[in-house]
């Protein structure tokens, strides 16, 4: 089950290791984005994921709401 974490958590889990994939359209990556993150947009994620992670280490999803 998902567990939903603010931006900060999602920077301590990343310096604890975790990888930290963004799932935002690459444009709003552009602009912002957490350092160190991957950009895998939402669409592409099961395609994706399996090639550029490294399925030994914890991964956090990370969606930005612009509400």
């Amino acid at each position: 089950m998902p567990t939903f974490i603010d931006r900060d958590e999602v920077g301590r889990l990343r310096d604890k290791g975790a990888q930290v994939v963004e799932v935002l359209p690459a444009k709003v990556y552009d602009r912002e984005h957490i350092p160190g993150a991957v950009n895998i947009p939402l669409k592409r994620l099961d395609a994706d994921a399996p090639a550029q992670l490294d399925a030994n280490r914890p991964v956090v999803v990370y969606c930005s709401s612009f509400t």
